[in-house]
């Protein structure tokens, strides 16, 4: 029996105190109900000073008090709103000074994790419907980056276990965070905004989007839908390192590579410093041995251009012998030029002589043809001289000044048409009357038409 505990042979005679009677049930409780898991509806929520979460835990027929420490209740990453459904794993305990019975949450995840693996099927069949998850959508990662990004929260292990690692593997590589929290109800957003800026300030060439692991509940905000189309718009590779081996999210699908864990997201993102360094030798010796065989190539030409050497007395012996052979070709050459053009020049001489025209003859003919031409202009200007008389004669016999000269006249109306019948004028209009000597302007008085 525990110190402190009745010591009476009878049951029903031990005297219990309060305290002892307390403790005892406390005990009793939490040997029956050690780590359990309770289902029900958060009420009465009340965050103390210090950091302690109290409020009830109810269905439809019940309610019992709880309370979740500080060190717990900041681990959760998110504050509970009264009316949420929740899972809590809990120890029953007994709050001795007052003898009231509570739970002490351990640790919550919201209710209904069917519905939230029915909601991460739906999203993960629509966003692969769409192509999201497409192998030729996603770019390569690249083997040497300027500059890593780490989005994650600043207090998470994985931002240690990655910062381990690339100082391990490549203490070369820059590492820049981005941070943000990985677990609560803003997370997806504040995880779509620290990614926007990634992408805005265009400094790293990769981006590690990292987390530890946990439930269902705790890595939700990796399976939000803005934050995975943010992933796949991405114009910088993102690399998803989210949760242990087993653990799958939306953004392991969409990122253009998936690690099982942060570290191994850390080591995907860069060759090692060691790799870099056997890269580095092997080009050094493969340019070192490019360079001997260039060496060995131009030493075997430089031996060959030696032995085609010729001393200067040599060379201008030579050079001597071509000048009198070539001025020799040029004497030669230039009498066979004269007499070639010697030749021509008699050739053509012969043939002018042939092809020469016989001027007397053309000039007599010539006179004959120009004597020709002189007397049958005269003829035809004699013919001419007597058709322009006749023409004359012919006109005068016709010209209307004859027939005026005889008392006639030619009236015309104010437009300039010659008058032929009376009836076609009208009283007072203006007439133009032309005579053998002068022109007279009457004005009509009377008309009168010919019976």
């Amino acid at each position: 029996m525990n110190e402190g505990w009745p010591t009476s042979q009878s049951a029903t005679d031990t005297v219990w105190t309060v305290a002892q009677l307390n403790r005892r049930v406390a005990e009793l409780l939490q040997g029956s109900f050690s780590r359990i898991w309770v289902r029900g509806e958060v009420s009465n929520f009340t965050q103390a000073a210090s950091g302690h979460w109290y409020f009830s835990v109810k269905d439809e027929s019940a309610a019992v008090k709880a309370v979740m420490f500080r060190g717990r209740a900041q681990a959760v990453g998110f504050v509970p709103k009264p009316g949420e459904k929740f899972e809590f794993r809990v120890n029953v305990t007994l709050y001795e000074p007052r003898g009231d019975y509570q739970l002490q949450v351990e640790s919550m995840r919201r209710a209904g994790r069917g519905d939230l693996h029915a909601a991460f099927l739906a999203l993960k069949d629509k966003l692969e419907a769409e192509g999201l998850f497409d192998p030729a959508r996603k770019r390569p990662i690249a083997q040497m980056p300027r500059a890593v990004g780490v989005v994650t929260s600043l207090g998470a292990a994985a931002l240690h276990d990655v910062l381990t690692a690339l100082a391990r593997r490549a203490p070369h590589v820059r590492v820049i965070v981005y941070p943000a929290p990985v677990q609560g109800l803003d997370a997806a957003g504040r995880l779509v905004h620290a990614l926007g800026q990634a992408i805005s300030r265009k400094e790293v060439d990769t981006l590690l989007l990292v987390r530890g692991g946990g439930s269902l509940e705790d890595l939700w905000s990796f399976n939000d839908e803005t934050l995975a189309r943010c992933i796949a718009a991405s114009p910088i590779p993102v690399i998803s390192g989210v949760g242990h081996e087993t653990d799958f999210t939306i953004a392991d699908f969409v990122a253009d590579l998936r690690a099982p864990t942060p570290t191994a997201a850390a080591e995907l993102s860069c060759r090692s410093r060691a790799t870099c360094l056997g890269l580095l030798q092997a080009a050094t010796a493969a340019l070192a041995a490019a360079q001997l065989r260039r060496l060995e190539l131009a030493a075997l030409r430089l031996d060959r251009t030696v032995a085609m050497l010729v001393s200067p007395e040599q060379r201008l012996a030579q050079q001597r012998e071509r000048l009198l052979a070539l001025t020799d070709r040029m004497a030669r050459a230039g009498s066979r030029v004269h007499e070639r053009q010697a030749g021509r020049y008699a050739m053509l001489k012969s043939r002018l002589a042939y092809a020469a025209p016989a001027t007397t003859a053309r000039r007599t003919e010539t006179a004959r043809q120009a004597q020709y031409l002189v007397s049958a202009a005269q003829r035809d200007l004699h013919r001419r001289a007597q058709r322009l008389a006749a023409a004359m004669q012919t006109l005068q016999a016709l010209s209307p000044r004859h027939i005026l000269d005889r008392g006639y006249a030619i009236v015309r109306n104010e437009q300039g048409d010659v008058i032929e019948n009376a009836l076609d004028l009208s009283v007072g209009e203006q007439l133009s009357i032309e005579l053998a000597r002068g022109r007279l302007q009457v004005g009509v008085l009377q008309v009168h038409g010919l019976l």
